[in-house]
């Protein structure tokens, strides 16, 4: 009895801890949701919900045919306008667009108060952003020298200068692979690349042979059995001869271009310099100040034409409760029945926008309070909190109009003030008339 009771007794001093894992979480962004414009791959109408799209349906239909023309590569020069209300999924079907095209596809998002500035130009502003948005895909054939590392022998000579040291003529370097070896005869200037990235006999490592640019692989796996204090990554014996062609693919835009110009290193600091000018917008435009021609939604009338136009309407209340519903769950958000009800009301009567940004403070007032799912009271607190920007900008525009009225009454009272300036003291009621002399 004695022994059963001591082994139940140690079998419950065991304690298992879980390893939390330290990889970093992904950061929920405000388009995090949307995974593309959910048309129907066959007869490519939108669906009512899908790829985390609620509503718009001609709008993402337009989206569509967009991205179709643009497959075919019959969209080119042409742009595209989204114009709606705010908080209406203008960005949403521009991201959603760019997932269709691709993940290779550039998109850039912006604000507009991110034109606004002192010491940048609009046009300089909205420039730098087309340009991060126009990808390039750059193909080029490489001849390389890759294998490993079989010998390593810098040459010395005498130096031309006749002093007493000596220079580095040449650096002789083999290379071996699967099919066979080579030995290289490279320029000193290579041997400084060697150094700084620590090449030694044993690392698997290639050439470049018209630009001489070095890159260590890592180390064979022929060495993994070794004992090593450092942790280094092995791979395997590179196939095939030593030199091959190797076709490398570069996707880049036009403002990495801009970049590699302002700031050129190394030999081929002339060829991107020759590439930025060839795409340096040419600067002849002429823009007349003053003027009073009004143009819709901020562009001229003339590009106005030349645009596609996509519409998005606001949305219903049913809308909008489904897409607070899909938020919640890419938030991690557990929203009660009545809560949702409430934060679908709150949208149509504020704006999408801010309903959406009470979900996190709702969820840590649930938090603070020692419960799980948020209710509607969580809500309501979170809203009397928080004001949408409606509510602000009335506050904001009684203040000023407050502001006037009680400048313009102090203005009155000063005038009632100063009824002669002469006189050294104001009337009063119930005192008698004051004497004054004839001059």
């Amino acid at each position: 009895m004695t022994v059963e009771s001591s082994a139940a007794l140690s079998t419950k001093l065991i304690s298992i801890d879980e390893v939390k894992s330290t990889a970093r979480k992904q950061r929920v962004a405000a388009h995090s949701h949307v995974k593309g414009l959910g048309l129907d791959p066959e007869t490519h109408t939108p669906s009512d919900n899908a790829s985390g799209f609620i509503g718009q349906l001609e709008a993402r239909e337009a989206a569509g045919v967009i991205v179709d023309l643009i497959r075919s590569k019959r969209m080119a020069g042409r742009a595209i306008l989204l114009a709606g209300p705010p908080g209406t999924g203008k960005t949403a079907i521009a991201l959603a667009m760019a997932q269709e095209l691709g993940d290779k596809m550039p998109f850039c998002p912006m604000v507009g108060s991110e034109v606004y500035s002192s010491e940048v130009k609009k046009t300089e502003v909205l420039m730098e952003n087309f340009r991060r948005s126009i990808g390039l895909r750059v193909r080029e054939k490489k001849e390389v020298y890759e294998g490993e590392v079989t010998e390593l022998t810098p040459v010395e000579s005498e130096n031309e200068t006749g002093g007493y040291g000596k220079r580095i003529s040449h650096v002789l370097i083999g290379l071996k692979t699967v099919k066979g070896s080579k030995q290289l005869k490279l320029d000193p200037s290579i041997y400084d690349t060697l150094l700084k990235q620590k090449v030694e006999v044993g690392d698997v490592i290639y050439i470049e042979a018209n630009s001489g640019a070095v890159k260590r692989l890592g180390r064979c796996d022929v060495y993994a059995t070794e004992f090593d204090l450092e942790a280094d990554e092995f791979v395997p014996l590179p196939k095939g001869d030593v030199r091959k062609s190797k076709e490398v693919v570069q996707d880049v835009t036009l403002h990495d271009l801009d970049i590699a110009n302002a700031r050129p290193h190394g030999t081929a600091g002339n060829v991107t310099s020759l590439v930025g000018q060839l795409l340096k917008p040419k600067k002849t435009e002429i823009t007349e100040r003053s003027t009073e021609m009004v143009s819709p939604h901020g562009i001229p009338s003339d590009l106005l034409d030349r645009i596609l136009i996509i519409v998005t309407k606001p949305y219903k209340i049913d809308e909008i409760l489904a897409i607070v519903k899909i938020r919640a769950e890419a938030e991690g958000v557990k929203l009660d029945e009545d809560a949702l009800a409430y934060l679908s009301n709150l949208g149509a009567d504020t704006s999408l926008r801010y309903v959406v940004q009470l979900l996190t403070p709702a969820k840590l007032l649930a938090q603070v309070n020692s419960r799980d799912n948020v209710t509607k009271e969580d809500v309501r607190q979170c809203a009397e909190l928080f004001i949408d920007a409606k509510a602000s900008a009335q506050l904001a525009l009684s203040s000023i109009s407050g502001d006037t009225t009680h400048t313009s009454s102090n203005a009155q009272l000063d005038s009632v003030a100063t009824i002669h300036p002469l006189n050294c003291q104001t009337a009063r009621d119930g005192d008698p008339p004051m004497e004054t002399d004839g001059t």
